[in-house]
């Protein structure tokens, strides 16, 4: 049953957590995504099973949670992530994985508790994407008006950006600089994905500090990595991370 997280001034967050043995797994929707998506609820399925600790949330403005989508950004969405851990999982090792935009926050959260997180899972991970996924005419249209809708891939609804979070986005690029993270890192990417390319895996695996970074390649694999297949490789790799690893 989903349960909210109510904090001072901030809107409140849906989550599901439970207890159980460490690494704690914390899952991180996409953009406009939330935790009820087949991605995390087969792993949450799975982590219950093997007594895994595990928690899952909708960013604020997301899913269930309070708040307006269009009034929050990549900064918010960083500190929803935080406040969750440190209200559920305060103590003792992570295993962050993040879908998408989601794989971009586990970077930014990974640097921000650089003692705690153990391991990184990406899949479609996409880091810095208000630079690379947005071209010189997309941002002046947000300059000008201040948001853009654009049809959808995976709803009836628009998708909406605005330009406080494409700002935001540009406040946190990390794919030109060393990203201090020296844990292991495994990230799935799909050949067939039309949103991020293959080549942000790459430039994402040469960024990282870390020595253990493997990526791999689903050659029929589109953006979602949401197919039965998809969903076991991406359980297979999470166990073998928290159990050779962490």
């Amino acid at each position: 049953m989903t349960a909210y997280l109510a904090r001072p001034d901030k809107p409140a967050l849906a989550y599901r957590y439970r207890p159980g043995r460490g690494p704690t797994i914390v899952f991180l929707p996409g953009y406009r995504s939330d935790m009820e998506g087949g991605k995390a609820t087969a792993l949450d399925a799975w982590a219950a099973r093997e007594g895994r600790a595990m928690l899952r949330l909708d960013y604020s403005g997301c899913g269930a949670s309070e708040g307006s989508f269009v009034d929050h950004d990549l900064d918010h969405w960083r500190e929803d992530v935080l406040d969750a851990i440190t209200a559920f999982a305060s103590q003792g090792p992570l295993l962050l994985v993040g879908s998408s935009m989601g794989g971009w926050l586990a970077l930014l959260v990974a640097l921000a508790l650089p003692e705690r997180v153990k391991a990184l899972v990406g899949i479609a991970a996409a880091p810095d994407f208000t630079d690379w996924g947005f071209s010189a005419d997309v941002v002046a249209l947000l300059e000008r008006d201040g948001r853009i809708e654009e049809p959808s891939d995976y709803s009836d609804t628009p998708d909406v950006t605005t330009h406080a979070f494409w700002r935001s986005g540009q406040g946190n690029l990390l794919l030109a600089n060393e990203i201090a993270f020296d844990g292991p890192v495994r990230l799935l990417q799909g050949q067939l994905d039309e949103t991020v390319p293959t080549s942000i895996a790459l430039r994402l695996s040469r960024a990282l500090r870390s020595a253990d970074v493997q990526i791999t390649l689903i050659k029929d694999g589109d953006h979602r990595l949401s197919r039965p297949e998809d969903i076991d490789l991406l359980i297979a790799t999470v166990a073998h991370l928290l159990e050779a690893r962490c």
